[in-house]
């Protein structure tokens, strides 16, 4: 009677803790069956939003302002997120169609975190806002079978870039910033420790219960569930990383039949065709009510691409100059060591800025010329095309990625300067010899990594002609 006494208080605890876990038995988080049992994905799960995600979440509202709104985002997205878990873990795989609506809330959200970023580009936290847009596409690991696990961790090299330019920022400043930016990197890192251990290939679904349908999940859980009604579905194709989706395999497995794919075509008799048979063709239009190929109606004209208005101006410390569009010849005098210049979609223009400011921001620009006198911190080239960069005095770092065609010519003062480059093709730099002609130097874009035996070893290499 004793051991059975024991053995009854055990259970009772056993239940206590479940329920301050999933809730009462029949209203937890989900689990299989439906019988209030968390799996044990969905609690390691929680167990990473409780413990990286709650940390970045906690410095963002610290930081407070566009970061800690882009935090509140995150933390809906990882809300959605798991309500498909607990779905996957009590349903068995539903069809491509479902997926996708049952995918549709998180991608969303992922759509609302990179709009926040491209609608404060102003921001003096767009680092911390570029780090996490750039990054959030990992959360669509749920539909990238079989390597879920290799896509986080190419979102998260994404961010790196980032990451790195709020370290420097503020390495010296504020802790605080570091601090988040170790907090965030980790997030990535532990998910693709969770991924490798529950859902290597990609989401475990249950093997028993009903198919998943595109209701509401099981309600429960540390985070509340996104409002709002359901979004378009999310449309992962264009993401690096993953193996496009049921759509794409299709495709292939049609192109693969060969030969067979003519199979399904009906055989038509010299009866039947047109170019044979005259009086087929002058009664073609009464017999065809679709319309034919090849012959559908063109538009009439065009819709015309929008044109956003041209702007130069000081806006506090910041210069902006965007959607400027073959202007020549402007400048920049009137400034201060603390402003920065940013340039924006600008095209067929030139820029130059005199004195000694902080910094200047080249963005998505095409065929931009700038000349600057001095920057003290740093210069940077941004997702553009054929620009051309002068150094009249000196500048300490000068950053070019996602260009194509960078030519960067250095002063006498600026022969020092350090140049990063990453995902970026045809640069040069130009360094002055003593009879004032510039001497062209290709930046290396060819690399040959190699282990010594205790570490990597990478070196720049020439392409063979």
């Amino acid at each position: 009677m004793a051991e059975l006494a024991g053995l009854v208080q055990r259970l009772e605890v056993a239940v206590t803790r479940l329920e301050a876990v999933s809730g009462p038995a029949g209203g937890g988080a989900g689990g299989a069956g439906g019988s209030g049992v968390v799996s044990a994905y969905v609690e390691a799960y929680d167990a990473l939003v409780s413990g990286p995600v709650a940390v970045y979440l906690a410095l963002s509202k610290k930081i407070g302002g566009d970061v800690q709104k882009h935090a509140d985002m995150m933390q809906r997205a990882f809300a959605a997120e798991r309500q498909l878990l607990v779905k996957a873990s009590s349903s068995q795989k539903p069809s491509d169609s479902t997926l996708t609506s049952l995918l549709a809330p998180v991608s969303k959200i992922i759509q609302e975190v990179q709009s926040f970023r491209e609608t404060n580009r102003s921001s003096p936290l767009f680092n911390h806002l570029s780090a996490v847009s750039e990054s959030v596409p990992a959360l669509g690991w749920i539909a990238m079978a079989p390597k879920p696990g290799p896509y986080v961790k190419e979102m998260q090299d994404a961010a790196t870039f980032y990451t790195n330019r709020v370290l420097k920022d503020f390495k010296e400043k504020d802790k605080m910033h570091v601090d988040w930016v170790k907090a965030y990197l980790s997030v990535w890192t532990e998910l693709q420790g969770y991924i490798k251990q529950h859902h290597t290939t990609g989401v475990t679904w249950s093997k028993t219960g009903a198919v998943a349908s595109a209701g509401p999940a099981a309600p429960g859980g540390p985070l509340p569930p996104p409002p709002g009604p359901p979004p378009p579905p999310m449309n992962l194709s264009s993401s690096s990383g993953g193996d496009g989706g049921p759509t794409r395999n299709e495709l292939f497995a049609s192109i693969n039949k060969g030969a067979d794919i003519t199979k399904g075509l009906k055989h038509v008799s010299a009866n039947e065709m047109t170019h044979k048979n005259p009086n087929l063709r002058a009664g073609a239009s009464a017999l065809h009510s679709s319309p034919k190929p090849f012959t559908a109606p063109r538009p009439t004209a065009a819709a015309p691409a929008r044109t956003l208005p041209p702007v130069f101006e000081l806006d506090g410390k910041k210069w902006k100059v965007e959607n400027q569009d073959g202007v020549q010849g402007l400048v920049i005098s009137d400034t201060e060591l603390k402003q920065v210049v940013y340039a924006y979609k600008c095209n067929k223009s030139t820029l130059q800025v005199k004195g000694k400011i902080n910094s200047i921001t080249i963005d998505n620009c095409k065929k931009m010329g700038l000349v600057f006198d001095d920057v003290v911190g740093i210069v940077e080239v941004i997702n553009s095309r054929d620009v051309k960069v002068q150094v009249m005095g000196k500048v300490p770092t000068i950053s070019v990625n996602k260009t194509d065609g960078c030519h960067i010519y250095l002063s006498k003062d600026s022969l020092s300067c350090e140049i990063v480059s990453a995902k970026s093709s045809e640069m040069n730099v130009l360094v002055p010899g003593n009879d004032g002609d510039f001497t062209e130097i290709a930046v290396p874009e060819q690399f040959k990594t190699v282990w010594d035996g205790k570490k990597l070893v990478t070196t720049a290499t020439e392409i063979a002609g």
